[in-house]
Formats: structure tokens, C-alpha cells, sequence
């Protein structure tokens, strides 16, 4: 200990412009947008080789459920639009509706970090620009919505999760195509809460919740669960609905990163108005 001591003394000179550089950049940071919009891209960038590498370990005692899931998510694809997708060696594929004149394109990644019990969750996935992968990206699985691309650097991006405090998804109930608001209270990270639905609606538990397509972020009819219970609270107009998420945020592990090809374009014209 003594000599740890003496060390220090010896080149305190050395410590102290350490801590003083380390101050200075920090103030650098926090004063300077450019520079803070830097340190965030660095820092994703550092954290998302790290995840990986990590997951990288983790993946590889555990590929034979991986393959299953894969084999399963590709089988659910297929079987949802027989004839809609065109595979691409980038594992990008589209989905064209001529009817609607719509056209989605969906990316696939790996989630390499993920949280569910905060209050407001997010995640990590293996694809970023160099991918094509854009902030306010939907991002979703075969059974649900997952959340909103948030960050991006050149090969990661950060997702605001579904379990987030400030989610809020455009929704509607299946069998009446009634619309609603989907958000997350904090609690379970298997329930969600579906606000503004009217009173003189024939509700019933089991009926199916899906995206409504309103928001130009996720395609209509991505299911998202089922009504559990519902009621109307004293002093409120609407229904305030428990719902069952039909995903387990807890265990996936493949995403698809969706675009809307005319999303901008769609945007541009209902602001003009």
C-alpha cells in the first residue's frame, strides 16, 4: 500500500491532467451538439461490438434452437403471403399489394441486447446504415410488434421498445376494424393497455388486436394479442383494455427492420394539407 502511495505522489502531476482532460471532455460533450451526436454514435458503435461479441458466444451453445426458430419464423412467412416475396441474396425481401398500392421491404436482424424490466426498454440489433436500416423504422416478428428504430451507426441500431413508456401504436380491433391506441403501462412486459375504444362496442375476451396501418410505420395487420379484460373506469368515455401480448419480449431473438417505400412521400402530402 505504501509504495502504491508513493507512486502516486510521484506522478500526481501526471494523474491530475488525466482527471483534468477527462472533465474537459465531458464539458466538451455535453455543451457542443456536434460533438455529443458524436460521442453517441461512438459509444453505440462500442457497444454494439461488444453485445455482439458476446452474443457471438452465447449463439453458439445454443444453435440448434436458433435453426428451429429460424426454420419456424421462415414456415409462419411463407405461409402468411404464399406468393408475395422475392428473397435477395442481402436476405431482404419485398411485399408488394398492388390493390392498395403499397410496397413494404423488410430487413432481417439479430437482437444483440435487450431489457424488459425497466420502465422504459430498449434494444440492440446487428443492422444498421450500411443496411439500409433508417431512424423511425417499425420493427416486428411474425407474432408482434417489437418497437421503433431509434439510432442507427453504419452497423447497429438501437430500438425503442414496444415496453416504452412513450410507445404508442395506432391499433384496431380484428373483427370490427374499430381503432384504437396501444400503449405500455410499465407493469408486465407480456400485458399492454388499448385505449379510445367506445363503450357501445360488443366486446368479448379472446378478440384479436392488430396494427391498424395508420401510422405509415408498421403494415396493417401485424397482430399485436388478445383482450383479456375490459371496462369503463368511473368518469372516463372509453374502454380501458387489458391486453395479452401475443409476443414473450423475454425470450426473442429475430426481428424484421419493415420500410415503408412511401412513407416519406405519404407524410409530405397529409402535412400540405
Amino acid at each position: 500500500m505504501r509504495n502504491l502511495f508513493n507512486y502516486i505522489a510521484k506522478y500526481h502531476f501526471f494523474f491530475l491532467f488525466v482527471f483534468l482532460q477527462v472533465i474537459s471532455i465531458m464539458l466538451v460533450i455535453q455543451n457542443h451538439h456536434y460533438h455529443r451526436s458524436l460521442f453517441i454514435n461512438s459509444s453505440n458503435f462500442l457497444a454494439g461490438n461488444l453485445y455482439d461479441m458476446r452474443n457471438n458466444v452465447v449463439q453458439y451453445f445454443a444453435l440448434k434452437s436458433i435453426n428451429e426458430q429460424l426454420a419456424q419464423e421462415n414456415q409462419a412467412l411463407m405461409e402468411k403471403f404464399p406468393e408475395s416475396f422475392m428473397k435477395t441474396d442481402q436476405q431482404i425481401f419485398e411485399f408488394r399489394d398492388t390493390l392498395h398500392q403499397k410496397q413494404f421491404r423488410y430487413i432481417n436482424a439479430k437482437i444483440i441486447n435487450n431489457s424488459v424490466r425497466n420502465r422504459n426498454n430498449y434494444l440492440t440489433i446487428n443492422k444498421g446504415s450500411m443496411h439500409g436500416v433508417q431512424p423511425d423504422m417499425g420493427v416486428i416478428t411474425t407474432e408482434g410488434v417489437i418497437g421503433i428504430v431509434q439510432n442507427v451507426s453504419r452497423n447497429f441500431s438501437t430500438v425503442m421498445s414496444f415496453l416504452h413508456s412513450e410507445t404508442q401504436i395506432s391499433a384496431k380491433i380484428k373483427k370490427n376494424n374499430h381503432l384504437g391506441t396501444i400503449t405500455w403501462q410499465g407493469y408486465d412486459y407480456q400485458k399492454a393497455t388499448m385505449l379510445y375504444i367506445p363503450p357501445h362496442l360488443e366486446l368479448a375476451r379472446g378478440d384479436t388486436i392488430i396494427t391498424s396501418g395508420f401510422s405509415h410505420i408498421f403494415p396493417e395487420g401485424i397482430p399485436i394479442g388478445t383482450i383479456d379484460e375490459f371496462e369503463v373506469k368511473r368518469g372516463d368515455y372509453f374502454f380501458t383494455i387489458e391486453v395479452d401480448l401475443f409476443i414473450d419480449f423475454n425470450q426473442i431473438e429475430y426481428v424484421n427492420i419493415v420500410k415503408n417505400v412511401f412513407r416519406d412521400e405519404l407524410t409530405e402530402l397529409e402535412q400540405s394539407q
